[in-house]
């Protein structure tokens, strides 16, 4: 299953009752930027898109890691996004429409995937190292998934990346944060539908 078919799926809520997207953004919802936006940044950040595509070199027309942030690009978050998170940047081109203008002008459609898995893997282990493991290893394993509040969610991510996906999506801190309380445990266990990590392979069949 494609993560477009995922967050449409998300987007009726577990009521069937059909979320409207807001007005402008290409129609894409607030809670979506969130966690797409959240995996990206975790990606870049963990080490940079080359060290995630293998081999620790990056690919031809990959960003550098900036010295200053450790984000690639000069831009950080907004360079992988494009245009697709607004702020008044220009999409990649050939990055087409959906998700494929997330990241497809970038890298490409099966690297995308891979790179979004890194985000996935540097997020759950995040949260572990910062006292959430059971929470997480809950949207991950089979079962019902653990809540978690915002404020709880904030210190399991780390401020820097909140403040990241907050500044590159134009939503506050506070709404980055309560989106993603909601929705980020379905997402990751839509991720996860064997109980585990998925492998790149199985991922770059997500775009």
């Amino acid at each position: 299953m494609g993560l477009m078919d995922i967050l449409n799926g998300m987007q009726n809520g577990p009521r069937g009752a059909r979320q409207p997207a807001p007005a402008g953004g290409g129609g894409m919802s607030p809670w979506m930027m969130a966690l797409l936006g959240l995996l990206a940044y975790k990606a870049v950040k963990g080490g940079g898109l080359g060290n995630i595509l293998g081999g620790g070199a990056p690919q031809p027309g990959t960003p550098a890691p900036n010295p200053r942030s450790g984000y690639a690009g000069g831009g950080g978050l907004g360079d992988v996004l494009g245009g697709m998170l607004g702020g008044g940047r220009t999409a990649p081109a050939g990055g087409g429409g959906g998700l494929g203008g997330l990241l497809g002008g970038l890298l490409g459609g099966a690297a995308a995937g891979s790179v979004l898995n890194g985000g996935l893997r540097n997020l759950v282990q995040d949260m572990q190292d910062n006292g959430h493991g059971e929470a997480v290893r809950s949207w991950v394993g089979r079962g019902d998934n653990q809540p978690i509040n915002p404020n709880e969610l904030g210190n399991a991510l780390g401020a820097e990346d909140i403040d990241a996906v907050s500044q590159q999506t134009g939503m506050p801190r506070e709404q980055v944060l309560s989106e993603l309380s909601q929705h980020l445990p379905e997402f990751v266990d839509q991720l996860t539908p064997d109980g585990r990590l998925p492998t790149d392979d199985e991922a770059s069949r997500w775009v």
